[in-house]
């Protein structure tokens, strides 16, 4: 792991890595939202765009630590997937207005909330956050996979031969790089994979250029683009809910930053991090956005390329901004086949699961409630996952809530943990990892 700072020149071509690693993750909020609500192509190409650019702005909040907010740690911020089928079911029962009213209100409850929900962090000793991180992991490899397949699992030609090679092409060539590759080199396997993978697929006819030739050329974010923003109770306390799932998710992240940065993660930290979320959200909802929160995929980034420093996400967030503004440009990005960039993706959030597993490795499984914890997590995190409507006999708003396997996991193994040990024990877990964390520092 590289603790020396990059140059500019690398810091930008890494940054561009770690863009391209969630931009599709980032447009896919917008497009599905924008479809499902019947946007035209007008609204539809500000939708994306200025998207794109308050991804690099709440990427931004998050980096530039100081005594109000910012966690000040290499992490991208993008769109809540989790927070689609809520925003839809908002836009279609009531108004646009009534949507981005609901974001506002839940951008505010999560930075006022922030320093509360902060103090929750003797709740997450290692047995907790190396299951969640576990969990977030295992919980993503299914998407990449059925982006190797084409990315529509009820397409006829999903499972394509064509696809499936791009995909693993893909996944063999960031290996390579990775194994044999020599300094900076290595560090940018995943860009050169999907580089190599689209200039192949290209090859096969599986690249489009149609998407940069409709987009505009210039964009500039505008307050209250589709209109006022209206307040009406339901959807407000439906999109707080969805704001703590996120915070949840963004907890096990914060977690999972610390230990690859070798780095205590302070009730402090969480605080810093969960208001930049919430200003994040809120401006999501003034520029008619959507809420916004840690991405994942780019923490298997950081620790496949081990370069962790912020210069980089800088990098990556300008470039983000620029690109929102200029959505020609943006669009080449986007041209990316879905089987090539699955291939990517599988890497990443594999190496997501591994961080947990290292995480998992210091705790004492001598100790069968630790073993219970771990297990039972796992299986309720992952069951969920592949059959959220298991609840849908459960009201909506719970619905919301337990329809995610990362937050069902994060509950399970929270109050599985508080249970088998109490408050002495949670001090004394509390404890051990401080030692933990002293013995490294005095070691290096």
């Amino acid at each position: 792991m590289q603790n020396k700072e990059v140059s500019h020149k690398k810091a930008a071509i890494l940054g561009l890595q770690h863009l391209l690693a969630m931009y599709s993750g980032a447009v896919a909020v917008p497009l599905l939202i924008g479809t499902a609500l019947r946007f035209n192509s007008e609204q539809m190409t500000y939708l994306v765009s200025i998207d794109i650019f308050m991804c690099g702005l709440a990427t931004v909040l998050q980096l530039f630590r100081n005594r109000y907010f910012g966690i000040g740690l290499p992490v991208v911020l993008g769109c809540a997937i989790q927070a689609v089928e809520p925003l839809k079911m908002i836009g279609k029962q009531f108004t646009i207005g009534t949507m981005y009213g609901a974001i506002i209100v839940a951008g505010i409850f999560v930075f006022l909330i922030g320093g509360q929900f902060s103090k929750i962090k003797k709740l997450f000793p290692p047995v907790v956050t190396g299951t969640l991180i576990t969990v977030i992991g295992l919980t993503l490899i299914p998407i990449a996979i059925q982006n190797i397949g084409g990315g529509d699992a009820t397409a006829s030609n999903f499972g394509d031969l064509k696809n499936i090679a791009m995909g693993f092409l893909t996944v063999i060539i960031i290996l390579i790089i990775q194994i044999w590759g020599r300094g900076f080199i290595s560090s940018i396997a995943v860009l050169i994979g999907l580089i190599v993978g689209s200039v192949v697929a290209a090859c096969f006819g599986m690249v489009s250029l149609s998407a940069v030739s409709e987009a505009s050329w210039f964009h500039f974010p505008q307050p209250f683009y589709f209109g006022m923003p209206h307040f009406e109770w339901s959807s407000c306390v439906t999109m707080i809910i969805i704001s703590l799932v996120s915070m949840v998710e963004s907890t096990g992240v914060y977690f999972a930053l610390g230990n690859i940065l070798e780095k205590k993660i302070t009730a402090q930290d969480l605080k810093l991090g969960y208001r930049a979320e919430g200003l994040a959200v809120i401006l999501g909802g003034i520029f008619n956005t959507f809420p916004y929160t840690t991405f994942s995929q780019n923490v298997g980034l950081l620790e496949l390329s081990g370069i962790k420093t912020k210069r980089p996400i800088y990098w990556s967030a300008c470039l983000l901004m620029i690109l929102g503004l200029l959505p020609k440009v943006g669009a080449l990005a986007t041209i990316i086949p879905t089987p090539v960039l699955g291939g990517a993706m599988l890497v990443m959030f594999s190496m997501i699961s591994v961080q947990g597993i290292r995480m998992l490795i210091r705790v004492d499984f001598k100790d069968e409630r630790n073993i219970l914890i771990v297990a039972v997590s796992l299986g309720l995190g992952l069951g969920v996952s592949v059959y959220p409507t298991i609840f849908q006999a459960l009201p909506t708003t719970a619905q919301l809530f337990l329809g995610n396997g990362i937050v069902v996991a994060s509950i399970a193994s929270v109050l599985l943990n508080v249970c088998f040990k109490g408050k002495e024990g949670l001090d004394k877990e509390q404890d051990k990892q401080e030692d933990e964390r002293t013995m490294v520092v005095e070691t290096k």
